[in-house]
């Protein structure tokens, strides 16, 4: 139930940062927005296993300093991301009113807790879908 609670927030939180970009930016939006871009968007991959997170969450340099704790990455092209955010407010399982209908493939990546960084270790969860 915590789980779910945490992925539901992690996405109201991607959808936040996700809407920043589609206002006029400003510098610090912008910033934001490539954020956003950088840490959570993966169209072409289909991701699902600790190997991807471990190469993504480098890769996508989450683990610089420290290991970032969780992540998810959405496996669907900005357009299509942009057009579910655009679509009307339902409410949410949370019971809010900030979510979209509409279905992405995502993967979690959750920090293991025994590395350090540079050398951050990841477990992955794919759901098969999840809804914003």
């Amino acid at each position: 139930m915590a789980l779910q609670r945490t992925q539901a927030f992690l996405l109201l939180l991607l959808l936040t940062l996700l809407g920043l970009g589609l206002v006029q930016p400003s510098y610090g939006q912008d910033r934001m927005y490539q954020r956003f871009l950088r840490q959570h968007v993966d169209p072409d991959e289909t991701g699902g296993n600790d190997s991807y997170c471990n190469l993504m969450m480098q890769r996508r340099k989450m683990t610089s300093h420290q290991c970032k704790r969780f992540n998810t990455f959405i496996h669907e092209d900005l357009w299509n991301i942009r057009s579910i955010c655009s679509t009307t407010n339902i409410q949410c399982k949370n019971g809010r009113m900030n979510c979209h209908e509409g279905v992405v493939r995502v993967t979690d990546c959750r920090e293991t807790g025994s590395s350090r960084a540079p050398n951050c270790r990841y477990r992955a969860k794919a759901p098969p879908q999840v809804s914003l």
